[in-house]
């Protein structure tokens, strides 16, 4: 069997990817998606000797039968179902091992995340230095937006009628 520090690395493999996906996941059991990812990601499935559908067989083998995840005693005897199949030319113990060697240690790639660009149309659209008409009194030349005040018509209640040139002079002319 291998060594402690290499099962603390596999046991922490196990976690990872068990909680990996979903935000209530406590890291104690691994629903089957999970597993099907952990065993493409640490290279598992060859795509020869052990296939996708070797990996979803060998999962509702293992579980419980009415439960939809596997504790890591049961991923160990995942492990084990597999590895005299992914590694042929080895003894059971030794196979087990190897297979340990590639699961351990690793944690859950994230390939093919969707990551936003602006291109074409959506760069014409969202450049505020293009807007003209009411479109461009809501934004500054900085480009910022200007809140309520470009949404709106803030009346302005002085008592002077709008762009009167002397406001606010008549208590000065009065005084005097």
């Amino acid at each position: 069997m291998a060594g402690s520090a290499e099962m603390a690395s596999l046991e922490e493999s196990f976690r990872k990817f068990a909680i990996y996906g979903d935000t209530k996941a406590t890291g104690q059991e691994m629903n089957g998606k999970n597993w099907a990812k952990l065993c493409k990601d640490c290279k598992v499935i060859d795509g020869k000797s052990i296939t996708g559908t070797d990996v979803d067989i060998v999962f509702s083998k293992v579980k419980g039968k009415t439960a939809r995840v596997i504790n890591y005693e049961e991923f160990k005897k995942a492990l084990e179902e597999l590895a005299p199949k992914r590694f042929k030319d080895k003894s059971k113990e030794e196979a087990y091992e190897a297979i340990c060697q590639l699961v351990a240690g690793k944690e859950p790639i994230n390939v093919g995340v969707t990551k936003a660009k602006n291109v074409g149309a959506v760069e014409r659209l969202t450049d505020t230095s293009k807007y003209t008409g009411s479109h461009k009194e809501r934004f500054d030349e900085t480009g910022k937006g200007k809140g309520k005040s470009g949404r709106e018509n803030i009346v302005d209640n002085s008592g002077y009628v709008s762009a009167y040139k002397n406001a606010g002079t008549y208590d000065a002319k009065v005084k005097k």
